[in-house]
């Protein structure tokens, strides 16, 4: 029986439908500029899944709801790239880097090469093939030459385009196949891991693990669930693309609605490549994503074409690697340690081992059921990963090597520290020491009190506070204001200069804002951003101290277990005596008087570059007490960047948006 005709009227709202979600998915996952809200987005989809359903012969494999998921597959089938998809030679210092460009150069006879350099993301690589501007197929690296054919899963990752854009006048390709890294970013990863955790499924090591993982599934509908992102950096073959350099090739690519990443430069010499490896391998643990170094290529496509490929990688391109961030290593012993707020912390001392260009010799194991569910014991071979200046934490136990005389770890039932008995509240992770005179907690909340964000406090570092604790020279927060200075130089390793300057910069740190005063007394819970919150809805101490659970439940940002903590803190007598010591040895608590019009009260602000005459801190600290707000990311919401040296890509985002720039100096002058 044939099948009725549809409503023409129905045909042009699916097309309406699908052309208004493939806009919003382009503005939302490639441009980060979103013109709709969440909700009216998902009303738009559901309209078009409900029409859909009904009338299946408007189905279409390039229809936004492709990005639920499909059937799963019985198996994966292969296809051959229209162009290998080669592997990169590598380099790992500058000298390696020269003599790629001097072989460049002496290929191509030229006296200078220009380069395109790129972040080198730690993903899967995969190929995506358009006909007639629709993406008809999806595939694996595989051998380079053959790859899985994974199209349903592909067309879950929100910024793949399923339908290329019309590029401003310039012809869509007939054919087009585009290379792209599709990767995890560091908090999707993080949360994909915590959910396994709590199934009982096995973790994965890293985020490129759970992006290739993510993309072999037989169920589409398992992938879409995965938050998979994609970054694209170059074609295998096209037609019509009608450009002179790898540079333009990539800007042609984000007319067609492709994403690319930012930071990406193009037309560089090689000197500035190397300074931009070095810029980025001071950023890679701030990016939202993971990125194992960066990836150099010739710019001029030409050149590329002349320079050509060995059977393995092409001439015209080289990846420049940054240390690894992870190694593998033995666990010698399990030590517990013990925080600031009593909470004890197994931390495993590990055969010393190279990560990210440092030594690593311990590595954290969080609470007691981390340690059980990753079941890490004494003797255990384990691979160990740093992000940034964290302690590096254990990944995974590599249980294959296990010899069967490994040491299960046991939480001890009283503080090492102390003796006293330790408590694990039900419903909660940690376990911790009673004992508010503990000296392990002690020493940890000076430390707190007295660092940067807190009262800052030039000298009093963390071994000089473990010896004055131990030495019974300081007993409290208060203690701090009313150090002797003969005391002080009597304490090893110092000396009379040492004192002096310890004396002065504790002077020097009595004046403090309320909102630093809250976040250095260590509150649980509360934060630098939480203090900020209190410190402004709050005239004064008294003010807080008599604060209610309910009262403090009423103000954004603060939640029930925020505000049973700052009650807490302040209902208890001797956290009061303390105040109140600490007002009586002249520390001096700023409050800002509320209702009093800022001179950048409103505005946005991002910070980008570095400047000279202040640290970021000291100037997000400056423009949030003239009124403004400091974001992280340059948006149409952004009022003013500020630009110091080496400014990077928020300063070309900002002058595509057309966002106010200013320099360090015009910053002081607003704040006046």
């Amino acid at each position: 029986m044939p099948t009725p005709p549809v409503d023409p009227h129905i045909t042009k709202r699916v097309a309406e439908l699908r052309a208004a979600l493939h806009h919003h998915n382009h503005r939302y996952y490639v441009l980060d500029d979103p013109e709709i809200s969440d909700a009216e987005y998902d009303a738009l989809m559901q309209e078009l899944i409900r029409l859909e359903t009904d009338y299946p012969q408007l189905a279409s494999p390039d229809s936004p709801t492709a990005r639920v998921g499909a059937p799963p597959l019985a198996k994966f089938e292969t296809v051959k790239h229209a162009v290998s998809m080669l592997s990169l030679e590598n380099g790992f210092n500058e000298a390696d880097i020269k003599v790629f460009d001097e072989r460049v150069r002496r290929l191509t006879g030229r006296k200078t090469v220009l380069y395109t350099a790129e972040p080198k993301l730690d993903g899967v690589a995969v190929g995506l093939v358009y006909e007639g501007g629709r993406l008809v197929t999806a595939a694996t690296r595989g051998d380079g030459v053959t790859g899985e054919v994974i199209t349903a899963n592909v067309k879950t990752v929100p910024a793949v385009p399923l339908v290329l854009l019309d590029a401003h006048g310039q012809r869509t390709p007939q054919f087009l196949e585009v290379r792209g890294e599709i990767f995890l970013e560091r908090e999707g990863f993080k949360k994909l891991n915590t959910e396994r955790l709590e199934e009982g499924l096995p973790l994965f090591a890293n985020p490129r693990n759970a992006a290739a993982g993510s993309l072999r599934q037989l169920d589409s509908r398992i992938t879409a669930r995965r938050p998979l992102r994609i970054y694209v950096y170059g074609v295998g073959s096209t037609q019509n693309l009608n450009v002179a350099s790898h540079g333009d090739l990539l800007q042609s690519l984000k007319q067609l609605g492709f994403r690319i990443n930012p930071l990406t430069r193009s037309a560089i010499t090689v000197e500035e490549v190397l300074d931009f490896h070095g810029e980025l391998e001071g950023k890679r643990h701030a990016l939202a994503y993971e990125i194992d170094g960066m990836v150099i290529k010739v710019d001029r496509l030409s050149d590329q074409l002349q320079l050509g490929n060995t059977s393995r990688s092409p001439r015209w391109a080289m990846a420049y690697k940054f240390p690894a961030i992870q190694a593998t290593t033995t666990v010698d012993a399990i030590e517990v340690q013990v925080g600031r707020t009593g909470k004890l912390t197994p931390v495993a001392h590990l055969k010393p081992v190279r990560v990210g260009g440092v030594t690593v010799s311990r590595a954290t194991l969080h609470n007691e059921d981390e340690v059980r569910k990753k079941d890490v014991r004494v003797g255990d071979h384990v691979l160990v990963q740093r992000a940034g200046d964290v302690i590096p934490e254990v990944v995974k136990v590599i249980d294959t090597k296990r010899s069967g005389a490994e040491k299960p770890f046991e939480m001890p039932k009283h503080c090492p520290v102390c003796g006293s008995s330790v408590v694990r509240e039900e419903g909660a992770a940690a376990t911790r020491c009673i004992n508010a005179n503990c000296p392990a907690q002690i020493k940890e909340r000076i430390k707190h009190f007295a660092a940067k964000g807190a009262f800052d406090i030039d000298g009093l570092g963390d071994k000089l506070v473990e010896q004055m604790v131990e030495k019974k020279v300081l007993n409290s927060f208060a203690d701090i204001f009313t150090l002797d200075q003969q005391v002080v130089e009597g304490l090893e390793r110092m000396g009379r200069k040492s004192a002096c300057n310890l004396i002065d910069g504790i002077g020097g740190s009595k004046q403090i804002s309320f909102q630093r005063f809250l976040y250095a007394l260590g509150i649980g819970h509360v934060g630098e951003h939480v203090a900020k919150i209190l410190a402004e809805h709050f005239a004064g101490l008294d003010n807080i101290s008599k604060a209610t659970r309910e009262e403090l439940e009423t103000i954004t940002g603060v939640g029930p277990i925020v505000a049973a903590s700052v009650v807490n803190f302040f209902s208890r007598t001797e956290n009061q005596e303390m105040l109140q010591q600490l007002l009586k040895n002249g520390v001096v608590v700023r409050y800002e008087t509320r209702g009093h019009r800022t001179p950048l009260a409103g505005m946005s602000f991002v910070l980008t570059g570095a400047l000279t005459g202040m640290t970021r801190r000291q100037a997000q600290e400056l423009i949030e007490a003239a009124g403004g707000r400091v974001g992280s990311t340059v948006s149409r919401n952004t009022d003013v960047v500020v630009a110091g040296n080496s400014p990077g890509s928020k300063l070309q985002r900002a002058r595509e948006l057309g966002v106010a720039v200013i320099d360090e100096a015009e910053l002081r002058r607003l704040i006046g």
